[in-house]
């Protein structure tokens, strides 16, 4: 089989990439190339892909808005589908579908501009509706999967199908995507009425809170480990049940790799410094798990993918 030109042909010869740099695409902005990149829109490209890829006996890896991931320095193998842009639409009074390329930034934002309630407290939060989907994204005790609705997704086997929020297996930072390899589509969130202005002070309290508590002006993948789990980890008494606090409070607040950083902003932050490799942020993350595990006995969980390892 010509991959190329099935690929060309599915999506579009313009956006199919032969040893495609794959760091541009990532908020890290660290990896090597894929074998071939290709940018798919909807449903039927990303169906389209999966075929091939499987007559052609390849992996398929699947990149969103680029964050939450580590890309390794030899890139990845077979073919990465980067899904990015897409609609809205109403479906009812109560519920919208997103396409799941559209940033979380970007559906934040057009909600609030129609008065509908119930995401504007996601504002900031980098990455894209499949993305979040994926890993089911958390922000300040809540899970965004509390607020959807159903899920479309594709199967490896190139079928197109919705499933139930009751089917997704939402837990915290999980879903069944990360068990299937399944790829979302689109997602339907429940929403509700509210005035934009009092939205929009919502959505201007959260970035500010980000503003704060996270190192935004850095290259980082977002948050690197899961915070401790109470029904399996034992945090010992008076410490936080938090990864940044107990990185923080191990002593590894600021501490490097090369030109990875664990940020002084915060602890659950590993930030490029502008030339930093893949290596040197997967040395100084497994630095913080041994040294908050020989600390406090903690066994830290990642929270961020990794790609091509």
């Amino acid at each position: 089989m010509d991959v190329h030109a099935a690929l060309a042909a599915a999506v579009a010869h313009d956006r199919v990439h032969r040893d495609a740099p794959l760091a541009p695409y990532t908020t890290f902005k660290v990896g090597g190339p894929a074998d071939w990149l290709v940018q798919a829109r909807n449903a039927a490209e990303i169906a389209a892909v999966v075929d091939i890829a499987r007559d052609a006996h390849l992996p398929v890896t699947v990149l969103g808005g680029g964050s939450n991931v580590l890309i390794a320095d030899a890139g990845v193998r077979g073919i990465v589908v980067r899904i990015h842009g897409g609609d809205v639409t109403s479906v009812s009074a109560d519920r919208i579908r997103a396409d799941a390329g559209l940033t979380i930034n970007g559906l934040v934002r057009w909600t609030i501009n129609r008065g509908i309630a119930g995401l504007e407290a996601w504002a900031g939060t980098p990455g894209t509706v499949g993305g979040a989907i994926h890993g089911n994204a958390h922000f300040k005790g809540r899970l965004i999967g509390e607020l959807v609705h159903a899920v479309e997704v594709a199967t490896r086997d190139g079928e197109v199908r919705p499933l139930e929020a009751g089917e997704m297996e939402f837990g915290y930072d999980c879903s069944r995507l990360q068990r299937t390899h399944e790829i979302a589509i689109a997602a339907e969130f429940r929403v509700g009425r509210g005035e934009v202005a009092s939205l929009r002070a919502i959505a201007r309290e959260s970035l500010a809170y980000r503003k704060r508590t996270q190192p935004l002006e850095s290259a980082s993948a977002g948050c690197i480990f899961r915070n401790p789990d109470p029904a399996v980890d034992h945090v010992p008494e008076g410490m936080p049940w938090s990864a940044g606090a107990l990185v923080d409070r191990a002593g590894l607040k600021g501490s490097r790799e090369g030109h990875a950083r664990v940020s002084p902003t915060h602890g659950n932050f590993i930030v490029n410094d502008g030339q930093a490799t893949a290596a040197d942020i997967r040395r100084l993350v497994e630095r913080c798990r041994g040294a908050v595990r020989d600390a406090f006995g903690v066994d830290l969980r990642d929270e961020i993918v990794y790609l091509g390892f």
